[in-house]
């Protein structure tokens, strides 16, 4: 797979919910073979470690994949499909009893480690919450949007502004929400009956300003489907279903391109230049908060804002700023770090990409465990010169 800071990188698509039990796995299985069926590369990341689905649902065998020439693992294909999940690393029904920076390892290697060749789209398809691994994938890659699933019934609904929520926190572009066991129609007199009310999805969408994807209506031929590895937009094409996981393909194929900001993921060690990142191409024109390119001069990292705004934060002045529990109480925010135990002389050694919304740096002093989230940087006191 292309490095994500390429310009044939493919988009990277979480497919999130709040809540289990919502048929989020149904639905990404089912809108990847879509978007194959309409001529797109895809993968996917099954990224619910615990309780991986994905392969079941395409028909994959439980088989340890192989290894390539350079030491990647193959992924699994299926229905035009590319496949890589945990259900593939383990037994059939051996639990992955796995602490957090395993799972992180793991989360890692499926991306980064898999062969996946040339890919137009990656979906991941996350477990529900707002917890480690949704974090670790938002900190580690430059997703280009998230999709919320849900279900239309209340609880559901506000468990899904939580994950709306916690995307935007972390500057994930938040695709839209899709409705899914939407309404039951009758197979003999087409009588809808909507088991867990109607019209919430779109409600919560117009809510929180994001487009609304579609609704997936209720079919019992999806269960038959998942169980026998055949996804529904295959087996019952001309199903309701079948068609609006279509239009929520071809909707998703055309959103989430690019960001426009500086080319992640990147790591920069300033003393000899490398990994230095390319900036953006339009470096004028957007969002406060979007970051176009980066410099150092002068004991100060450079930072030059979509928006035309260039800020000159000073190296000590960045240390001595950071929020970490190193140098912070968690709890009342209060400073644990001494400034006086800062040397004068201090200098910034690295810097790199957090995901889309920070930046990690490094300095001399061997500190190294700060995240600066980019909208912490434009409000911090520095030079500012504004494009006229």
């Amino acid at each position: 797979m292309a490095q994500a800071d390429t310009p044939d990188a493919p988009r990277m698509i979480a497919i999130s919910s709040g809540k289990g039990g919502v048929g989020k796995s149904t639905v990404t299985a089912n809108i990847a073979v879509a978007m194959a069926d309409a001529g797109l590369s895809v993968g996917v990341v099954d990224a619910d470690i615990y309780g991986p689905s994905i392969p079941r649902m395409l028909g994959i065998a439980a088989e340890k994949p192989a290894m390539s020439p350079d030491q990647k693992v193959i992924p699994a294909e299926a229905h035009g499909v590319k496949v890589i999940s945990m259900a593939m690393l383990t037994d059939d029904d051996a639990p992955a009893i796995l602490r957090g920076p395993m799972v992180t390892k793991y989360l890692q290697m499926f991306v980064r480690q898999v062969d996946w060749g040339a890919l137009d789209v990656l979906l991941l398809d996350l477990p529900p919450g707002t917890g480690d691994i949704q974090l670790t994938l938002a900190q580690a890659f430059p997703l280009s949007g998230a999709v919320v699933v849900s279900t239309p019934q209340d609880v559901s609904l506000k468990i899904a502004q939580r994950g709306l929520r916690m995307m935007e926190q972390v500057s994930v572009p938040v695709l839209g929400v899709i409705e899914n066991m939407s309404g039951f129609t009758c197979p003999s007199c087409g009588t809808v009956t909507h088991i867990f009310h109607q019209g919430g999805g779109e409600a919560i969408a117009r809510d929180l300003g994001v487009d609304f994807l579609g609704k997936v209506p209720l079919d019992p031929t999806v269960v038959d489907c998942g169980d026998e590895g055949q996804p529904l937009v295959r087996a019952a094409s001309d199903s309701p279903a079948a068609v609006a996981y279509r239009q929520i393909a071809a909707t998703l194929g055309g959103k989430g391109r690019d960001t426009g900001g500086i080319a992640t993921p990147f790591a920069w060690t300033l003393k000899d230049g490398s990994g230095k990142p390319d900036p953006a191409q339009a470096a004028s024109g957007g969002p406060a908060d979007r970051l176009a390119a980066l410099d150092h001069a002068d004991g100060a990292l450079i930072l030059r804002w979509s928006d035309g705004t260039e800020q000159h934060l000073a190296d000590r002045d960045l240390r001595l700023a950071c929020q970490c529990a190193q140098c912070r109480e968690e709890m009342s925010g209060a400073r644990l770090l001494d400034p006086d135990s800062v040397p004068l002389d201090l200098e910034l050694t690295r810097v790199w990409s957090v995901g889309n919304y920070a930046l990690g740096m490094a300095f001399s002093d061997g500190h190294d465990t700060g995240i600066y989230t980019f909208k912490a940087l434009r409000g911090m006191a520095g030079t500012e010169l504004e494009d006229v």
